[in-house]
């Protein structure tokens, strides 16, 4: 039987992120995709505007009718959520809705180059730091490893200011820690811990930055997690996914990457 999963995070009608991202990839690898949109976007946020509507009041009807109709999942994978009282609400969502032996991968998008993303506050930050004593998996960027341990940031790091990142945030919660993206060396790495144990894949830095990736890199990650892959190979896998996607992408296309030429041929 198909693994089922539910994914919390906005909806950008266009642009290639969050849930239009996760649902085609998690769906590709063979995983049952199911959504909680916490947002719906008329486009993501690097265009000139946009419009936000807030589905945070309708989350409570979902979950009565989940409840009736008895649905449980096998895994839950959080993003992009945009608000502190958000967290509480995918607390109760994992108390509920729980298949035995639930996986919580948590990408906690809320910041990136040492600030805070736009709209995000440090009573975010704060929620964010009690939410990830619930997961299995956290996969922050060097930025937000540092706001959840109140750590100052600073853009000359190396693999040893990470590590120590690591060592703080496990201090916080008994998750698989993987900080990705961190550059270090003119190359850029994933860095591994859990149970004291350190792994560093390393990968090609690629001249460009494009929007989406992170969340590109956790839909690829959390699908070989559920498949059977070791923390290590779904790493590797993901950030080979990513790098492929930028490169299959022209500078012209500033919002995303164009994901779906890879995924035609995984």
């Amino acid at each position: 039987m198909n693994k089922r999963i539910l994914t919390m995070q906005d909806l950008s009608c266009v642009g290639q992120c969050s849930l239009t991202v996760a649902l085609p990839i998690l769906s590709a690898y063979g995983v049952e995709a199911c959504v909680l949109p916490t947002a719906v976007l008329s486009n993501h946020t690097m265009f000139k505007s946009w419009s936000y509507l807030d589905l945070t009041p309708e989350i409570k009807n979902i979950y009565e009718n989940w409840t009736t109709n008895g649905f449980k999942f096998d895994a839950f994978l959080l993003g992009y959520l945009g608000k502190a009282t958000l967290m509480d609400l995918a607390e109760e969502c994992f108390d509920s809705f729980s298949a035995d032996g639930a996986k919580i991968i948590i990408d906690p998008v809320f910041g990136d180059n040492g600030k805070l993303y736009g709209g995000f506050d440090l009573d975010y930050v704060a929620a964010m730091r009690k939410l990830i004593r619930r997961a299995d998996f956290i996969l922050p960027n060097v930025t937000e490893a540092c706001f959840l341990t109140d750590t100052p940031y600073t853009p000359d790091y190396d693999a040893k200011f990470v590590i120590k990142l690591e060592e703080k945030l496990a201090k916080l919660t008994d998750a698989k820690i993987i900080i990705t993206g961190a550059e270090t060396g003119g190359d850029i790495c994933e860095i591994i811990y859990g149970k004291n144990k350190i792994d560093i894949l390393t990968h090609e830095l690629l001249p460009v930055k494009k929007h989406g990736t992170g969340d590109i890199f956790a839909s690829v990650f959390t699908a070989k997690i559920l498949n059977g892959c070791s923390v290590k190979d779904a790493c590797q896998a993901a950030a080979v996914f990513v790098a492929d996607c930028i490169k299959a992408t022209d500078d012209e296309h500033f919002y995303g990457v164009l994901f779906e030429k890879v995924l035609n041929k995984k």
